[in-house]
Formats: structure tokens, sequence, C-alpha cells
């Protein structure tokens, strides 16, 4: 089928992170994809090589003359242009979809795939399809391309970092930790903790490295562990990023998906929002996460998490020794066992055409 998607900057680029990588995986399984953006000039370090069947357009030549295609994507409520929406309805109806937040509340497996009709507007007379991302078999799963796995069973973790100027031998004795977050208050309290024993900390490039030079000075050294500041990474090498690490730090969706399936542990912060409700996000996943988890395990992952979140001002305390990594690993072979979202997305629009 011929596919459009549409996706527009909130921020923090996250949303075109999704966005790629939807359209990649389409193009790799022999869809043809257009891929729409207002802002794209982050696709040059995030896929450089671009990707078979994607074909990458200003948000503006939608407005220009081109016939929708077969199944129509809306990225996070984007809304469609208006010209581009009054050609759906004068052409043969597309299957258009709404991609929303990825989120482990209750409500997802309730709202999932739902029709949304469309009395007025441009594109009055249409029906809109909520397709909700999740963690269980009644929501449009996760995003995870056909080879990831075998990808990250093959992956060679100290070649990678000694092709990035990383010491493999000093690495040897140390700690792995990934830092890739928003602003956060609690990264000094993290530095102190990481300081106890020898660790290297390999922070991701933007906001995160900047916290970073400004609480660790130019020596970028804290007792026992020192910080790399490393270059922006594509999307395909910020995989292999968090397989490299014991741990990984990981912020709003893209990475913290791409941590899940890396089956180490991680700590994820949820983007912030003014009303506080990411935090009922946090505990929604969290409580999904760890219902299988010895209780001491639980309560240690829960307090990081909320402590990292800003819901307390508890230590930071990294749980390494209590059974984290197996807990990981068993999470993410749950997952694998379900179809990603990539094929629950072809079933739905094949579906519905």
């Amino acid at each position: 089928m011929h596919w459009d998607i549409f996706c527009k900057v909130v921020d923090n680029l996250g949303d075109v992170g999704v966005g790629w990588r939807l359209a990649a995986d389409l193009g790799r399984r022999g869809e043809s994809v257009r891929l729409y953006l207002d802002e794209r000039s982050a696709l040059a370090w995030m896929a450089p090589s671009g990707a078979a069947g994607v074909t990458v357009l200003d948000w503006q030549q939608a407005s220009e003359r081109a016939d929708p295609g077969d199944v129509v994507v809306e990225a996070f409520g984007c809304s469609l242009p208006a010209p581009y929406a009054k050609r759906m309805v004068r052409a043969r109806a597309p299957v258009w979809i709404d991609l929303e937040y990825l989120s482990a509340e209750a409500y997802v497996e309730r709202s999932h795939g739902l029709p949304s009709p469309c009395f007025d507007g441009p594109c009055a007379g249409l029906t809109r399809w909520y397709f909700y991302p999740g963690f269980t078999p009644a929501t449009g799963g996760l995003l995870r391309e056909p080879d990831l796995l075998e990808r990250r069973l093959a992956f060679d973790r100290t070649a990678w970092l000694r092709a990035h100027g990383i010491d493999g031998g000093a690495l040897e004795d140390e700690r792995t930790v990934s830092l890739f977050c928003y602003e956060n208050p609690a990264l000094d309290r993290l530095l102190d903790e990481l300081a106890r024993q020898p660790s290297v900390l390999l922070v991701a490039a933007g906001s995160p490295a900047q916290q970073t030079a400004v609480l660790l000075g130019p020596t970028l050294r804290r007792g026992a562990l020192r910080a790399v500041l490393l270059p922006r990474l594509s999307q395909y090498d910020y995989d292999h990023l968090l397989w490299s690490c014991d741990l990984n730090f990981v912020r709003g969706e893209d990475s913290f998906v791409r941590a899940q399936w890396a089956g180490v542990p991680f700590v994820w912060q949820a983007y912030r929002q003014a009303d506080e409700v990411h935090h009922r996000k946090v505990e929604a996943f969290l409580d999904r996460f760890l219902a299988a988890a010895p209780d001491d395990l639980a309560l240690r992952v829960r307090t990081l998490h909320r402590a990292w979140n800003r819901a307390a001002a508890a230590p930071i305390e990294l749980p390494f020794e209590t059974g984290w990594r197996g807990h990981c690993l068993g999470w993410r072979d749950g997952l694998a066992a379900q179809a990603d979202l990539t094929t629950r997305l072809l079933r739905f629009a094949a579906e519905k055409s």
C-alpha cells in the first residue's frame, strides 16, 4: 500500500524519531511511504542514509496537488493540512489513522481501534481510527524491526565502544551508564551515586551533555565517575549505545521503547506536563513492568523512578544487585512474544480498507 505519514516537531524531536522509525520499518517491509515533516533537519544526523521506500517531504508539500495515499497516518494529533484533507474526501476514502502517544494507562486498551467520525470541516464524511501503542495484545504494540533482536544478539559491545573512542580495557572495571534526559534537578544526585564506585557515564548530545558539563566541570569527573560527551548518534547507533551499557537513562517515547528492547536495566523520565499527569503515566507503566518483580526490587525501582521524575525528593539509589537485569530480560521476552506495532498497523489498515 501507499502510506502518507504526517508528523510535527513539538519541542524535543521525539515525534520525528517515532515517525521516522515507523516510516523506515514500513519501507523495509515493501510499503511505499511519504513522510511529511514540518522540520526535517534532524534527519541529517538521525537517519543520514535514508531508507528504502521512504520519501521525506516538507509539510507544505502536502498542500500541493497529490493524490492521498491508501493509508494516512496522523501522528500524535498533528492535524492534517486542510487542502490535503479536502482531497481525501474527494478521492477514494483512504484509511485514516490517528497514531497516539504510548501509555500503559487503562484507557489505552479501551480506546485502541475505536472510530471517530468527522462531521464537519474539511474532513466531513470521513472516519478516523485511533491507534494506541501499548504493552499488551489489546493495544497497538511497540515498534520493533523484524531483525532487531537478532542484531542485538550479534552485537559486539567492545568493538563499538572502541570505535567511539571509549577505552574498552578500563570499562572492564566500570559500570557503563548512558544518559538521555530532559532538564532534571535530580541529575546532581545521580552523579553523586555513580561517583561511589568506578563508573563511566556516556552522555547524549544536547541538553544532557550541557547539564553534565555544568555539574562536573571541565574535567568531567567526580569521585570514581568519569563522563564522556558523545556526538549526535543516528537512531541505528543509539540502539548500539543502549546495548553497550549496564544501565540506561532514557526519556520520552522513542528511547524508552528502545531501552526495553535492549534488555538491560533502564530508568525512564516521562515528558513533563504542566498538570503533572506524567506522574500517572510513570506509575501506570511501573504497575505493569513490576507486576512480576520481587517486592524488594519493585520497591527500589519504583522509588528510583519517582525520584528521577521529581515525584519524590528521595536519594538516587541504583539497585544493581537485585535481579534487575534478569527482570528486564524477562520483560523484553514477554513483549517480543507479541506482534510488533508495524505488523499490527498493517493488519489494521488492511481490515479497514
